[in-house]
């Protein structure tokens, strides 16, 4: 049996790597700076997205931001259908109280990542804004329906405080 290759590539790695730098100038320019600023990964490829922001971040301002990885498996709405979940450990080194925290994750497509990861968050502090950056957005213009939670209409305690990057 030999290895399956995949049905097409999206983006190579010059590509991912200019979307990354391009993200990473985005934050720094929504946020106007690094001050306050926190990225959270998802785990278990939103946590290699966030070191890799981190990374272009200290390149272009020279300051290492805070950076964590969040285990949602507790938080999925799916958790009690699913017997075996991939349990991976959470590990914010630091207070999310005050910061402008910006989840990264690898896709968007339905968002129920995206919402068990807001309950994450809210259940370590309050931070004073939560941004979210993705490499694919998933969602076509054909299929709208499919996001539970809508990039831009977060749930009401969050409205004010979560941005869609």
């Amino acid at each position: 049996m030999g290895t399956t290759s995949p049905k097409a590539v999206i983006m190579d790695e010059t590509a991912v790597n200019r979307a990354m730098t391009r993200i990473a100038h985005e934050i720094l320019e929504r946020n106007e700076g690094c001050e306050d600023l926190a990225l959270v990964g998802i785990v278990t490829r939103g946590d290699l997205l966030a070191k890799k922001l981190a990374e272009e971040i200290k390149e272009i301002e020279g300051v290492d931001v805070p950076l964590g990885s969040l285990d949602i498996s507790f938080y999925r709405d799916d958790y009690a259908t699913n017997f075996a979940p991939a349990i991976h450990a959470t590990n914010i080194p630091f207070s999310v109280d005050g910061k402008r925290v910006v989840l990264v994750d690898d896709i968007l497509y339905t968002g129920r990542t995206i919402r068990a990861a807001l309950d994450a968050v809210m259940d370590l502090g309050r931070p004073s804004r939560i941004e979210l950056a993705v490499l694919v957005d998933r969602v076509t213009a054909s299929s709208p329906s499919r996001r539970t939670l809508s990039a831009r209409t977060f749930p009401r305690r969050m409205r004010r405080t979560c941005t869609y990057i």
